[in-house]
């Protein structure tokens, strides 16, 4: 009889055996398609890591590359490349290993001129390159192009460099793009790729002026004369003209403003320095005094340095207009009080006796009597406050001397300078000229105008009597009829016969003769 308990246990044993060998097949092949995938996943990546390394090894190269492509600068100061000026334009190429070059071309932008008598190619080699071969070359241009033909193809694999001179750029200026081909030994043309453009900074028409005038030959003549060179140097007149300029207009700017200013504050101290009151005769007497008595010069240092000190910051324009206007004030204030002492007492009187009190005769009796008789002294006023605005170059003022100042510290030349007096000329010169023509019409040395007809009626002459302007006539004491007019002051001045003039011991002061 068999034991129950054993007979489960060997059923059981019999039944993991069955499910093992039936489970065997489906694990192999599982593994089996593992390795495969595993397998498949390696060659994969080999394959991927062996394009990428090829694709990481240097190919050889199939056109000349650009090392670089500069213009020598051509300014006075700093790094830039102008244009319609001279300068020098340099090309480098590395040829591909097993390459040799034939010809070589390289096209200029549109506008360009260049030179071939310095024209010249070298082949560089050795450690950085120093190692120089200059081959025998053939140059020739057509148009903007320029062509070079070796006269045996160079080694393989060469470092070419190209100079070209006397290279003229575009006035407007720009980006420059050069352009190029060359030349295989096999006979193949190939283009020149990566060439950068080079950055050309635009010149006015000063500018172009002066480099024109630095090629003439007259102009290297005369600036072979040293004192020639220093003092009168035609291109640097030419270059400085529209630099000084805007000095010139920071000038007549602050003149401008300074003077106006200065008017009423001069009239204003004049007034005071005549007034009843005497603490109004000190302060505009001791300002006055101060003033005058003090160089312009050191009154500028106080203001532009002392101030700041004190912490008051002003800018240096208006600075210069308030400083510059308070010391012409003070010579204003003289100016306005010999004017209005001038004019004779009768002027009070008569204003008085119309019923005019003390401000309303200033205003509209002496003062404008007194600013006709000015104008010739204050034109000279003005003038002199015009040349004293250069004194503000010395705290940093652009003005006229300040612009030439910093082109002479760049130059070493003093015409600069020279440049900044025809500045001033412009506006002293026409000035005096006029001083001259009021002082002499003042003074009654004018030259006179078109004399009246003879015979004509004095009644014609009496009638115009009220107008501006117009003649007056008159008798004198031996009955001889005569007309003259001050057109500045709008006085009579009747003048006949020597000995029988107007404004002697008999004149009462209003152009008429006592004739008892």
């Amino acid at each position: 009889m068999t034991d129950p308990t054993a007979f489960a246990r060997r059923s059981n044993a019999i039944a993991s055996r069955v499910t093992a060998r039936a489970a065997c097949p489906r694990v192999a092949r599982l593994a089996a398609a593992r390795r495969l995938f595993v397998g498949a996943l390696v060659a994969l990546t080999l394959l991927c890591g062996a394009v990428l390394a090829q694709a990481a090894q240097p190919a050889d190269a199939l056109a000349l590359d650009t090392a670089k492509c500069t213009a020598r600068p051509n300014g006075d100061t700093g790094s830039e490349v102008y244009g319609a000026t001279e300068t020098r334009v340099t090309w480098e190429g590395q040829a591909a290993p097993g390459e040799s070059l034939t010809a070589l071309e390289l096209t200029m932008p549109e506008g360009t001129t260049f030179g071939l008598d310095d024209a010249r190619v070298m082949l560089l080699s050795g450690d950085n390159l120093m190692t120089r071969d200059i081959p025998d070359v053939e140059f020739s241009a057509d148009g903007n192009t320029l062509r070079a033909v070796f006269a045996e193809p160079t080694a393989p694999g060469s470092y070419v460099r190209v100079e070209v001179y006397e290279v003229f750029f575009p006035a407007e200026g720009g980006e420059m793009g050069l352009a190029g081909s060359y030349t295989t030994a096999e006979g193949d043309t190939l283009p020149i790729d990566d060439i950068a453009p080079i950055q050309v900074t635009g010149k006015s028409a000063f500018d172009q002026l002066v480099s024109s005038l630095e090629q003439q030959d007259w102009v290297k003549q005369w600036n072979s004369n040293k004192f020639l060179r220093l003092f009168f140097n035609p291109p640097l007149i030419v270059s400085s003209i529209p630099v000084v300029f805007n000095g010139f207009l920071m000038a007549i700017g602050i003149v401008a403003v300074a003077f106006p200013v200065a008017i009423p504050i001069g009239l204003v101290l004049a007034l005071m320095r005549m007034s009843k009151w005497r603490v109004l005769r000190g302060i505009a007497t001791t300002y006055v005094n101060v003033v005058r008595g003090t160089p312009l010069f050191l009154q500028i240092y106080i203001a532009f340095f002392g101030l700041p000190l004190a912490g008051v910051q002003i800018p240096s324009f208006p600075l210069g207009v308030i400083v510059l206007s308070m010391n012409s004030a003070a010579y204003l204030c003289e100016i306005f009080r010999a004017g209005i002492q001038s004019i004779p007492k009768g002027q009070f009187e008569a204003s008085r006796s119309l019923g005019m009190n003390g401000a309303q005769t200033m205003v509209f009796v002496i003062i404008p009597q007194t600013v006709r008789r000015v104008i010739p002294t204050m034109t000279s006023e003005f003038i002199l406050l015009y040349k004293d605005t250069s004194m503000l170059a010395a705290v940093g003022v652009m003005e006229v001397v300040m612009y030439a100042k910093t082109i002479v510290a760049s130059t070493g030349s003093i015409t600069p300078y020279i440049v900044a007096a025809c500045f001033y000329l412009i506006i002293t010169l026409p000035l005096a000229k006029v001083v001259g023509k009021l002082e002499s019409r003042l003074a009654g040395t004018a030259a006179p105008k078109k004399r009246r007809k003879k015979g004509a009626p004095a009644a014609a002459g009496a009638e115009g009597a009220g107008a501006a302007g117009a003649a007056v006539t008159g008798t004198d004491s031996a009955g001889v009829t005569g007309f003259a007019t001050d057109v500045l002051t709008a006085q009579p001045l009747l003048k006949n016969e020597p000995g029988d003039g107007l404004g002697g011991a008999g004149d009462h002061g209003f152009g008429m003769k006592n004739t008892k």
